[in-house]
């Protein structure tokens, strides 16, 4: 049975004043299934052709932040409300794209598939 969801690509933005940036992840929620995932693929060689001087730890603590959030650790939100908390525009060096929807049979399988295309 398909079931709407929605994805946000995960960006990494090492200078935010230049706008440049590159994909590291992308984040899936399925309300029908309660799903919340988020899969991530850091290119450092990517990201310092960017920046040389980028700082991959910051890059890696914001990430694993968000995971963090994802997973719902020290949070009481709803897979629905994490979402959105992550999604939201910020101006720091890991960033949410726009958010697109879609629809599924598979949440897990939709999110292997955008990772492939739109991230590694």
């Amino acid at each position: 049975m398909s079931e709407p969801f929605q994805y946000a690509v995960l960006r990494a933005v090492p200078r935010v004043e230049r706008g440049e940036c590159v994909n590291v992840g992308v984040l899936l929620y399925c309300q029908a299934s309660a799903f919340l995932d988020l899969a991530v693929h850091l290119d450092e060689t990517r990201l310092r052709a960017l920046d040389p001087e980028i700082d991959l730890e910051a890059v890696r603590a914001a990430l694993t932040g968000l995971r963090e959030i994802c997973a719902g650790e020290g949070v009481t939100w709803s897979p629905g409300e994490r979402f959105g908390w992550l999604t939201a525009p910020r101006s720091t060096v890991v960033q949410a794209g726009p958010v697109h929807s879609g629809v599924t049979g598979d949440p897990s399988a939709t999110l292997a598939r955008l990772m492939a295309r739109l991230v590694r």
